[in-house]
């Protein structure tokens, strides 16, 4: 081959190379509810699943997962898929991708919601669970048990403010009418 038509070759696999790379987004999601190495290790599991998603990594006391992917796109199929899984975080300025508020709460005050589709594995979580809504003005008690999805609270308190307590503390859930 002559000297040109290697760097042809060689400008080829550049250009090639460079976006694959240049287009991976590094994400850390912080606030993510991981009250034990179960929980750390369902969401290691649910972000290892999503195609275009490499590099996971969780830290259980810092309550951080760590991922890069592919794309916005990727990310954002990450973020829905820890959603689904029952899992909140704050994914900081992120571009292009957030977790969805699908919770179907509305604002305004309510003796009693439930909510579902949270990841509750064990005591811990309902600790956490217990722990993200004592501060939430006017809530009274719940009936979270661990292994089960869904609770009602019960007091004189804001709906949405509940559900973004609980967003805060990591876990994602859904308003059951």
């Amino acid at each position: 081959m002559t000297r040109y038509t290697w760097l042809v070759a060689l400008a080829a696999l550049a250009g090639w190379a460079l976006p694959a790379t240049a287009a991976d987004t590094a994400v850390e999601l912080k606030r993510v509810h991981m009250c034990c190495g179960g929980c750390a290790k369902e969401v290691a599991k649910i972000l290892s699943k999503v195609e275009g998603v490499t590099g996971v990594s969780t830290d259980q006391k810092a309550n951080t997962a760590k991922f890069t992917a592919a794309d916005a796109k990727a990310a954002q199929k990450a973020l829905d898929a820890l959603a689904a899984g029952g899992f909140h975080g704050d994914a900081g300025d992120s571009k292009g991708f957030a977790f969805k508020d699908d919770s179907g709460v509305k604002a305004g005050k309510v003796k009693a919601l439930t909510v579902t589709g949270f990841h509750n594995s064990c005591g811990g979580c309902v600790k956490s669970f217990r722990e993200a809504i004592k501060d939430v003005k006017g809530v009274a008690g719940d009936n979270a048990k661990a292994k089960v999805t869904t609770a009602e609270v019960t007091g004189d308190f804001d709906a949405a403010e509940l559900v973004n307590a609980l967003n805060k503390a990591g876990f994602h859930v859904k308003v059951k009418e």
